[in-house]
């Protein structure tokens, strides 16, 4: 496959709003060993990949010429690509709202026979390509050196003259943006920009400890400083969501609380924007509603109440949004903090009801199961083999609710198992409305809540309950100490 990618050269070695200009765009194609064959304009959206959208498609004529033009007021530049009729060969150039660029090249020499007229940016693109090969070439030769070398001098000889060039690259990119503010190259050097964290020891207010996170606090505080979040055109590139991603999971604390203020700040600087706006809120919400991590539903529900039912995701159809509001409206009553709903049921050996708020304990574990459901009946008496063990000792309680099921098919499984140390309860008439109370939509579903009901953790498994507890504890501990501390003060 012959193909060059802007992405992949950055990515190698490695504010300004942008330009006023037309409506659209104009393409003009003159292509040597080619004819009677269409080619294709795509682009990015977000993350690169093999994930790209088609823009537009021409037809070139028997003499190599093919034109693509378009004056949608609604087309915003970015980094896009030419595909020719195999759908393997493939060059990117840089492409802006009222560009008119013209391009000549051979079809056995792509691509470096690529050449642009009218755009002088794609000329500039066209050396940093250079520039970075034979920066490329150095880097290599540089790890060989670095492989041979016989010792300790060797080796530290080599990282400086490595170091050295890294910084000329870095002048390259600096000076670039310097001189040409606001064009999208300048802008793209900007985003993939990398917080150099400032050496020597570094201290705590008081000036004498050492502060062990400054590196990772000073990374953080820079991380977004040199990307343009009101440039709608590096959507249009392979950059943002790699470094969103990179941010969201590798640098915030992955708390509900923690995470909604990071949210807020991000939807706060690409305020204002269509796509930039619309992507992030997008992928913020996909992130924490697809999330494993304990406690993320509390950030969808925050998203959805803070900017979807206000109106920021006009891009949705009233059908589209109503099932954010739906989802949000079923998991906002068992988020991690509340209260759980109360659960009224039929012991399923003694009929007698139960009421799941009265259980006296210390902690409640609800366990929502199916006779029959093969997880189910793996998980559960390991359950038990834990609560025999070692929850039991820490006031834990168990309150089961069957989700489906006879009586005797229900009994018989607790039975067999010998997991009748529990409240068992089943759901006959359909009254308790468990499913939407508790998000029950796969089993087994576990929860776990503190002595006044409060849900401390949800969709547990026996392998992390004791360890949950265990933390609930020593943050209860710690917070009496520091009660004590604050009354003999």
């Amino acid at each position: 496959m012959k193909k060059t990618t802007l992405i992949a050269i950055l990515l190698s070695i490695g504010s300004a709003l942008p330009l006023m200009a037309k409506n659209g765009y104009h393409v003009h194609l003159k292509m040597t060993e080619l004819n009677d064959s269409m080619v294709y304009l795509a682009h990015y959206y977000g993350k690169g990949g093999e994930k790209v959208y088609k823009t537009d498609s021409a037809y070139f004529d028997k003499n190599g010429v093919a034109d693509m033009h378009s004056s949608d007021s609604t087309f915003t530049g970015g980094i896009y690509m030419l595909f020719l009729s195999d759908k393997k060969t493939v060059f990117e150039l840089l492409l802006d709202k009222g560009d008119d660029v013209s391009i000549t090249a051979n079809k056995s020499k792509l691509p470096e026979s690529v050449k642009f007229k009218n755009s002088p940016e794609n000329d500039r693109f066209e050396a940093y390509v250079q520039y970075s090969k034979e920066f490329g070439e150095a880097q290599q030769k540089l790890q060989k050196e670095f492989n041979e070398a016989k010792t300790t001098e060797d080796t530290a000889a080599v990282r400086k003259k490595a170091a050295a060039t890294s910084k000329d690259l870095i002048h390259y990119r600096e000076d670039y943006m310097k001189k040409y503010p606001g064009t999208l190259l300048a802008n793209i050097f900007g985003a993939m920009e990398i917080p150099e964290v400032p050496e020597g020891t570094h201290y705590l207010e008081d000036g004498k400890t050492k502060d062990s996170t400054f590196a990772y606090t000073y990374y953080k505080a820079h991380y977004w400083d040199g990307f343009n979040f009101q440039d709608d055109r590096l959507i249009y590139t392979p950059i943002y969501d790699p470094k969103l991603d990179e941010y969201i999971n590798k640098m915030v604390l992955p708390w509900p609380d923690s995470l909604e203020k990071e949210c807020d700040m991000l939807l706060k600087k690409a305020r204002g924007t269509k796509d930039m706006f619309h992507y992030t809120l997008w992928w913020l919400t996909y992130h924490v509603e697809n999330s494993k991590i304990m406690g993320m539903d509390e950030v969808f529900v925050y998203l959805v109440e803070n900017y979807y039912m206000k109106g920021d995701a006009s891009w949705l159809t009233n059908d589209e949004l109503q099932k954010y509001l739906d989802r949000a409206q079923k998991i906002a009553p068992n988020v991690i903090g509340n209260i759980a709903p109360e659960l009224k049921l039929p012991d399923v050996f003694t009929q007698k009801e139960e009421n799941m708020s009265s259980t006296k304990a210390k902690y409640t574990l609800v366990v929502f199961y199916s006779p029959t459901c093969g997880h189910c009946q793996h998980e559960l008496p390991l359950l038990d083999s834990l609560y025999n063990a070692e929850l039991k000792q820490k006031g834990v309680k168990i309150f089961t609710v069957a989700t489906e099921g006879e009586a005797k098919a229900i009994t018989d499984f607790l039975t067999k198992d010998k997991l009748t140390d529990w409240t068992n309860t089943w759901d006959p008439n359909k009254t308790s409305n468990y499913h939407d109370k508790y998000d029950v939509y796969s089993t087994p579903t576990i929860y776990l809540l503190d002595e006044k009901k409060i849900i401390r953790g949800k969709r547990l498994d026996h392998t992390n309950i004791g360890g949950l507890i265990d933390q609930l504890e020593k943050k209860a501990k710690e917070k009496s100490k520091e009660k004590g501390s604050e009354a003999k003060q």
